[in-house]
């Protein structure tokens, strides 16, 4: 059951609570609150048996990560049915639990049609209610937020007055310009403009088929808050509080990557990246050069761009809509227009070039990889380095090139016992291997 916060409230404390949770999920007080069907439960409670052996009743709800009053009288009814015995009695007025044998038939049969088990899914649409409710659209971010996300790497002033629009737009971008100069690394720290945490499911469910959500490679789970009146009451266990999420794709990136992924072994589903990003940000790294044609991907998207919500097929052949509210992020180092259609570009308003640094920000790049390194800054060694190995031979400024050439002194000198600082010799040594010429390709 989902709910929003008491309109009796003080308006002054309401406003506080909404700052950080503008969605609660509040926690069912039975298995119909749940949205999900008695028989299901029933088929998961079997199989969590069937994989731990006897639980008390309390660790059974532990495991579907629901309240125990809910299941209590699901417990009762399994046994008074011989599919569950009391193997012995529990702290707190509890008891432990076994399958019989016509309950062990039951929990293989189950598991026969879905290996699942764990937290219980919440119904696919209370999902679609979470991402409205806690959509990047509904964010605002102003100059103070894009600065204090951009704090720990260099950003151009100028560059801010064209980032800060597209950010708001909420539509998608284009990052482009040539490698190395921090296009994946701006993209990565956006996400932290929209500021509030969010809540996901553990998974969704349409029917009897689940779809698995979180992912921790891109989901960063976060401490429940536990002051403030709103977040006195228990929340559903079945969701996870996590920050904003920044998927990242590059290469690898294919159609199937944005379709369900069904494993007709366990019958357990998958969600496509797209899903997994929302409320957050999709980064599409080094696009233009994964193993799918870029009109192919393009195309894929073309209708969720313009209207917010896609259409995923399930095993059974039915579709399902499913919002699709994330802030896309497109990093190449290609010509937009060279890679996609006019009709295209017209769903990514915004196309900002990611220029080389000037002279000055080199230096400011340095001062803060010395920070990041644990290194003594000298000015006058930059400058050496900027005359010697760049004005003189004519090579192009990379933001990505003062941590380079610091991490391969720091390991110069790690490895010959020395202290760890900026010398002009120890760049005169690092500069040739790093700028090595290849095969006859230049830098």
């Amino acid at each position: 059951m989902l709910t929003t916060p008491p309109l009796e409230f003080e308006s002054g404390l309401l406003a506080t609570i909404l700052s950080d949770d503008a969605f609660w999920p509040t926690a069912p007080q039975t298995v119909e609150d749940s949205g999900i069907s008695v028989s299901f439960i029933e088929s998961l409670i079997c199989k969590s048996l069937l994989v731990n052996s006897a639980l008390s009743g309390r660790s059974v709800a532990d495991h579907l990560c629901l309240p125990f009053g809910a299941l209590e009288e699901v417990l009762g009814s399994l046994r008074a049915r011989q599919v569950l015995v009391h193997a012995g009695t529990a702290p707190f007025n509890d008891y432990y639990y076994g399958l019989t044998e016509k309950g062990n038939a039951q929990a293989r049969s189950a598991m026969d049609a879905c290996v699942y088990v764990g937290p219980a899914p919440v119904p696919l649409m209370d999902y679609v209610i979470s991402v409205d409710a806690q959509s990047i659209s509904a964010e605002a971010p102003r100059r103070r937020e894009l600065e204090a996300a951009v704090a720990d790497i260099s950003v151009p002033e100028a560059l801010f007055d064209l980032l800060g629009p597209a950010v708001n737009s909420g539509a998608g971008m284009f990052l482009y310009g040539a490698p190395g100069n921090g296009k994946s690394t701006l993209a990565r720290r956006i996400t932290d403009c929209f500021g509030q945490q969010i809540w996901i499911p553990h998974a969704i469910a349409d029917g009897e088929q689940i779809i698995k959500v979180y992912d921790p490679a891109y989901h960063h789970t976060v401490d429940k808050p536990s002051d403030g009146l709103l977040n006195a009451q228990e929340h559903d266990r079945r969701w996870l509080r996590i920050k904003r999420p920044t998927v990242v794709v590059g290469g690898e990136l294919t159609l199937d990557n944005l379709d369900i992924q069904h494993d007709p072994r366990s019958n357990i589903c998958e969600a496509p990246l797209q899903l997994k990003s929302n409320c957050g940000c999709l980064l599409v790294d080094d696009f233009g050069r994964q193993r799918v044609a870029p009109a192919d991907l393009l195309n894929r998207w073309i209708i969720p761009l313009e209207n917010r919500h896609d259409f995923l097929a399930l095993p059974s052949g039915k579709k399902v809509q499913v919002p699709f509210e994330q802030l896309i992020i497109f990093s190449t180092n290609l010509e937009p227009r060279d890679l996609v259609d006019e009709a295209f570009l017209r769903r990514i308003p915004y196309k900002i070039e990611i220029g080389d640094p000037s002279e000055e920000e080199f230096h400011h790049l340095f001062q803060l990889c010395c920070c990041q390194l644990g290194c003594d800054y000298r000015d006058e060694v930059v400058e050496y380095l900027l005359t010697n190995h760049y004005r003189a031979v004519g090579r192009a400024l990379r933001r990505c090139h003062p941590r380079d050439l610091l991490t391969q002194i720091r390991n110069d000198c790690t490895y010959r016992d020395v202290d760890f600082e900026m010398k002009p010799e120890y760049f005169d040594h690092v500069v040739a291997s790093y700028f090595a010429m290849v095969l006859g390709q230049g830098d």
